[in-house]
C-alpha cells in the first residue's frame, strides 16, 4: 500500500471515529439545575427533554427569575455540549474543526 492508500485509509478511519464520537455525544443527557427551583435536561444534540419547575418557582413574584434560571441553564448546558463537541474533534481529528492533514 502507497502512502496516499495509507493517507486515505487514516482519514476515513478518522472520519468514522469523529461520526460515531458525535453520534454518542447527541445521544448523551446533559443535566442543570439552577437555583434549587428549576432542573433542565437536554440531549446532545441540544433538544431539550425537560423542564421541571419546583413548586417554590410557581409564585408570580417569581417569574422573572424562573425564565433567566431556566435561560441560564440552557445556556450553560449547550456551552457544555459545545465544549465537548470540540473536544471530541480535538481528540479525533487533531485539531477543532477539522482532520488535522
Amino acid at each position: 500500500m502507497n502512502p496516499m492508500q495509507q493517507m486515505v485509509m487514516q482519514m476515513q478511519k478518522a472520519q468514522r471515529e469523529l461520526q460515531k464520537a458525535h453520534a454518542e455525544l447527541e445521544a448523551k443527557e446533559f443535566k442543570v439545575n439552577k437555583a434549587g427551583l428549576v432542573n433542565i435536561t437536554v440531549l446532545g444534540s441540544k433538544e431539550i427533554v425537560s423542564i421541571n419547575i419546583e413548586e417554590d418557582g410557581y409564585e408570580l413574584d417569581n417569574k422573572e427569575m424562573v425564565e433567566e434560571l431556566i435561560r441560564d441553564g440552557l445556556n450553560e448546558l449547550f456551552s457544555q455540549i459545545d465544549e465537548l463537541a470540540s473536544e471530541i474533534d480535538e481528540k479525533i481529528a487533531g485539531k477543532s474543526g477539522g482532520l488535522g492533514f
